[in-house]
């Protein structure tokens, strides 16, 4: 029997020797990447598992979704590079390739294009659900509520068994997490919500929802909403981070996906994970003036002092982000769109950016700026408060959930996650009534 494409390949054995045993386990090839050990049957033939804290050594599944060589500087979606994606592409069609596997057809895009844009809206009762949180809530803490919130307004999208169903919340997500997020804005500004329009993109869309007022029309420059669909293609996936393996385990257990979506966004409100743009800009705003910066750069050398420069090297690539150099461009097009040169947080930006590119420490540690500090700078210009950059992350990194849900859904090997564990606790003990204590 032929196997199917993108199926993982045999890749000889490995031998584990553990006391007075050894066990040979198989190893599997991917298309492109290291190979991997499988050790499924490991405690089963040894009587041992595997310790790796953060699963960082671990492959938990199999995916034909999204692909990262942290050392080589490559993202691909689909096997599509980033770089020509953010290029020549939109967001749209971005999720189509990550839903679907391949470049949609005129016809296809046109078809899909229109499914997304016409479930832009949201159930009206969703208006009373938002006037329900504080004023002051964040952000990311009413998307959380009201996206875990949809499946109470959208029943006939929750049976995962149902490949139409999910191809329907699949749509729904994607269509209306730009308006729960201007909704979310618009309600902390104590504004009123705008609702979508059927013949803007969904970028458009989402900066009309956000900054429109019923007293006047808004219409954003072509250059801005090609910045935002940018932003939204460049954080649309990451392959298995820790949002995206939150989904993966929540769907595990069968959990619908307006659940599962929840889920990822509360794991990305995480600060060391989603909310690294915006710490990137609050280190900019310490630093603040062009003449302190010396300062900070020495302290950053200086392995002593605890401090570190947000928004510049990145855990997974040891290289040049290749998200960071798309960003780049697109940070400079916006602040000459805008006429941005004067603001004296921007000029701390563009300076520390040039340090980081030429000074032979940076470069030599590979600590270039990367896409967190670029994409900060640019929503902070495009007039979004810091609150809303996770958010705005959280809405583009939509679609990578999804299509990760759908994967694992899909999987006929997939199961319900279940980490191990090294205990170190107490040994078994017996109970001490109380009154022997």
């Amino acid at each position: 029997m032929p196997m199917p494409p993108f199926a993982s390949k045999p890749g000889g054995n490995a031998t584990l020797t553990y006391g007075n045993r050894s066990i040979d386990l198989p190893a599997m090839k991917g298309t492109v990447g290291p190979d991997v050990i499988d050790i499924r049957k490991l405690y089963g033939e040894s009587g041992v598992f595997t310790y790796d804290p953060g699963f960082t050594s671990t492959a938990s599944c199999e995916s034909a979704i999204t692909y990262i060589d942290g050392d080589a500087g490559v993202l691909l979606y689909r096997g599509y590079p980033i770089e020509q994606l953010a290029e020549h592409s939109d967001f749209i069609e971005v999720c189509y390739v990550l839903l679907h596997g391949d470049l949609p057809t005129p016809e296809q895009l046109k078809t899909f294009r229109y499914q997304i844009t016409r479930h832009t809206m949201v159930h009206e009762q969703l208006n009373q659900f938002y006037r329900g949180f504080r004023r002051d809530a964040h952000p990311m803490a009413i998307m959380c509520g009201v996206a875990g919130a949809l499946s109470a307004f959208y029943h006939d999208s929750t049976d995962i068994n149902d490949p139409h169903q999910r191809m329907i919340a699949s749509h729904r997500m994607i269509a209306k997490m730009p308006t729960i997020a201007a909704m979310a804005y618009k309600y902390s500004v104590g504004q009123p919500f705008i609702y979508p329009r059927n013949d803007l993109s969904y970028s458009e869309n989402f900066l009309r929802m956000c900054f429109a007022v019923p007293a006047e029309e808004y219409k954003p420059s072509s250059v801005l909403s090609r910045a935002v669909d940018r932003i939204f293609i460049l954080h649309a996936d990451h392959e298995q981070n820790a949002s995206t393996s939150t989904v993966r385990l929540a769907g595990s257990s069968g959990a619908n996906p307006f659940a599962c979506i929840a889920a990822g966004i509360a794991c990305l409100w995480g600060p060391a994970h989603g909310g690294a743009n915006e710490a990137a800009l609050k280190m900019l705003e310490e630093i603040g003036t062009v003449d302190r910066i010396p300062e900070y750069v020495k302290m950053a050398k200086d392995k002593n002092s605890g401090f570190r420069l947000m928004g510049f090297g990145h855990r997974v690539y040891k290289n040049y982000d290749p998200r960071a150099k798309v960003m780049q461009q697109t940070c400079h097009e916006v602040l000459d769109e805008l006429g941005i040169h004067n603001d004296p947080l921007l000029k701390v930006a563009l300076e520390l950016e040039k340090i980081a590119l030429h000074d032979d420490y940076f470069v030599e540690k590979k600590l270039y700026p990367n896409i967190d500090f670029y994409s900060g700078i640019t929503l902070k210009a495009l007039g979004f408060p810091t609150s809303m950059f996770t958010a705005l992350f959280a809405l583009a990194r939509t679609v990578g959930w999804i299509a990760q849900w759908t994967e694992m859904i899909e999987d006929p090997s997939q199961k319900i996650g279940r980490p191990r564990q090294l205990y170190v606790g107490a040994d078994k003990r017996d109970y001490v009534p109380l009154h022997k204590r």
